[in-house]
């Protein structure tokens, strides 16, 4: 760090220094207030993030990277990690956005979540990044059925069904919003303030969908987010599904205000990222280790993808990527 950062000592660096190291810790920088607390979380309930970046086009020597996140507590603040290559997207003709292994996954997170709580969950709140309205619909062949096969192998001799709502979260649009008048806006910038919803008009006439903009706009136009509710066995309401989305997005341990997405979504992405610096870093290694031998690149493992990215035992639930 340079010593004119150490020097200056600004309370926001040290804000930022504090939440990351007290979060990897394992303690609790942010929670919801118990009387603003969705009903939802009256009973055991897991809330789950998960995302699938791929590598760059063209590039056929990296794999592409699934991450998963499920809480352990009510509050939520203490997640589980769960990383996984996907090396069967090495060979297809293009990447696909499906997670894989997402049974594996769920067995997993599941199995951290009754360690920790001593209960299954009687909900799975399942939010999914990175999906295009296109692939809805083999997502939800797919993934929906691989959440349900993990929970009957979870308990193979009694019926444990829990009740699952999945939602795709979308950052990849054009849609902005502006106030109907400059004084109702919020920052220097006047935009829409937080919590701002709509769900009606400018959303898909057919699926279950609303538009948040969920964060404090500090520079240029607020982004929000477009979520689709693709599965829901709770029959949540509108109103329901919007408020636990809103309310996630306050339980961001890095950031002491709202983000664009709720929280599980965003620890999917960094630990998904996080596994991507260790596959560049390991087929950069083995790369300049094949050029001195004369060998090729192409040749690394399985076995060697899959290390490294695995996550250490006692690194699961220490959030190590924030």
């Amino acid at each position: 760090m340079d010593n004119n950062v150490v020097k200056k000592c600004n309370p926001a660096l040290v804000t930022n220094l504090c939440q990351k190291m007290n979060t990897k810790l394992c303690g609790t920088n942010n929670r919801l207030l118990s009387q603003e607390k969705p009903a939802i979380f009256l009973k055991p309930v897991i809330i789950i993030g998960a995302d699938v970046p791929h590598p760059a086009p063209g590039d056929k020597h990296r794999p592409s990277i699934a991450a998963c996140v499920g809480s352990l507590d009510p509050i939520p603040s203490s997640f589980h990690t769960s990383v996984r290559v996907q090396m069967e997207d090495l060979t297809a003709t293009s990447r696909v956005e499906i997670i894989r292994d997402l049974k594996d996954f769920m067995k997993d997170l599941l199995k951290a979540f009754y360690r920790a709580t001593k209960h299954k969950p009687e909900r799975i709140i399942f939010y999914r990044d990175g999906v295009s309205e296109g692939q809805f619909m083999e997502v939800r062949n797919h993934e929906v059925s691989a959440i349900r096969l993990a929970c009957q192998e979870m308990s193979p001799n009694e019926t444990y069904e829990p009740a699952l709502t999945f939602t795709v979260v979308q950052k990849r649009h054009h849609t902005r919003f502006m106030p109907a008048s400059d004084r109702d806006g919020v920052c220097k910038c006047r935009n829409v303030p937080p919590g701002t919803t709509v769900d009606s008009v400018v959303t898909h006439p057919l699926n279950f969908n609303f538009i948040l903009c969920s964060h404090f706009g500090i520079q240029g136009t607020s982004k929000p987010s477009h979520y689709y509710i693709v599965w829901d066995d709770s029959n949540f309401s509108a109103d329901d599904l919007q408020k636990l989305s809103f309310y996630l997005c306050y339980t961001y341990a890095q950031c002491a205000r709202s983000v664009s997405i709720p929280a599980p979504v965003y620890y999917a992405h960094l630990a998904a990222y996080r596994a991507k610096s260790h596959v560049i870093s390991k087929v950069d290694v083995s790369s300049s280790s094949s050029d001195s031998s004369g060998g090729s690149a192409d040749l690394i493992t399985t076995s060697q993808y899959v290390q490294a990215v695995k996550v250490l035992d006692n690194l699961q639930t220490a959030m190590y990527f924030v």
